[in-house]
């Protein structure tokens, strides 16, 4: 994907793929069970999708390239596009991009015209994540370099996220996942003292209404005791750091006021 140009259209890959670069980026090391992952998810603005007047190879042949078991899946709701590409051993590459307008959107694919075939699925707060992202490189052979969110975003966001995981087998060991690497990367933050980031990242989230405060505040309440505690310490002196105080926000396991 980097070779054929994913990121030079500003492309950014998240989710977890995104979560194997920062060990390297920050200098530290990160637990190995927080990286295993079955897909590599690529997010895209829609509105720079539509004017850089450039566009990737298809994508399907692309991805046969690198294994010819790679399939289309239809859309659920539009089943003329595809937002999801899998191969026989059921790896995924999905496509994303953010939505910011009506819920009526969820539902459907939006076309993506610098992706090469491909759609992508609109998604609530990922507007957020992929703002000012990072430049680095994935460890595998020579180097890969890659865009990814910046991560002090993608630590606040995987707050928010778990706080919208269903309830289901599935949706249970994501929303897990979600708040482990979260608090990996706000310890990671504090080790490498990039709190004013952190901090500054947290308040921009809080501050962007009711629904966000309740979703970080639910991820907070939906981690272990002692890591809870911890990542709420490490907030409270974040903000402390740019001399910031929020309404409403209570310091999560140790019940000081933030």
């Amino acid at each position: 994907m980097a070779n054929a140009g994913i990121f030079r259209l500003r492309g950014v890959l998240v989710g977890t793929v995104a979560f194997q670069t920062y060990a390297g980026y920050l200098g530290v090391r990160l637990p190995g069970a927080s990286l295993q992952t079955g897909d590599a998810d690529f997010a895209q603005h829609h509105s720079i999708s539509s004017s850089v007047e450039d566009s990737l190879p298809p994508i399907l042949d692309l991805l046969k390239g690198v294994d010819s078991t790679f399939r289309a899946i239809p859309h659920r709701s539009d089943p003329a596009r595809a937002t999801q590409f899998e191969n026989a051993a059921r790896y995924k590459v999905e496509f994303l991009t953010p939505n910011r307008g009506s819920d009526d959107y969820d539902d459907h694919a939006s076309p993506m015209p610098s992706l090469g075939g491909a759609s992508a699925q609109p998604l609530r707060f990922l507007d957020f994540l992929i703002h000012e992202p990072i430049r680095t490189v994935m460890l595998h052979r020579s180097g890969v370099p890659v865009t990814v969110p910046s991560p002090e975003r993608y630590a606040v966001h995987k707050l928010i996220v778990a706080s919208r995981r269903q309830s289901d087998a599935s949706g249970i060991s994501k929303r897990e996942k979600d708040v482990y690497q979260a608090s990996l990367l706000i310890e990671a933050l504090k080790i490498t003292r990039r709190q004013d980031e952190l901090a500054e990242v947290f308040v921009e989230a809080w501050n962007r209404g009711s629904r966000w405060r309740a979703a970080i505040e639910k991820g907070l309440d939906l981690m272990p005791d002692k890591r809870r505690m911890a990542t709420g310490m490490t907030l409270k002196e974040a903000l402390a750091s740019i001399g910031e105080k929020l309404d409403g926000f209570t310091d999560v396991g140790s019940g000081l006021a933030g």
